[in-house]
């Protein structure tokens, strides 16, 4: 009884091993941006610098409307 409880662990281990330690990403929360006015244009590097100067993670252009469309973490 004593090898099937060794063997049990060592398998376990060894599947723990070969997967790895799993990696969950936050949620992102998004929001329009409040200061940005106007439509994106093709690049979002400037809707991105808008979202960053008010506190959230990224920015990027979305829709058809090519509205400005500020994420960060979920709390």
């Amino acid at each position: 009884m004593k090898t099937f409880g060794a063997f049990v662990l060592m398998f376990l281990l060894a599947s723990f091993a070969i997967t790895g330690p799993r990696k969950t990403e936050a949620r992102m929360c998004k929001a329009p941006s409040k200061l940005f006015r106007g439509m994106c244009g093709i690049r979002d590097s400037n809707c991105d610098s808008v979202c960053k100067a008010e506190g959230m993670a990224a920015g990027d252009c979305h829709g058809f409307r090519r509205r400005c469309i500020c994420s960060r973490p979920c709390p």
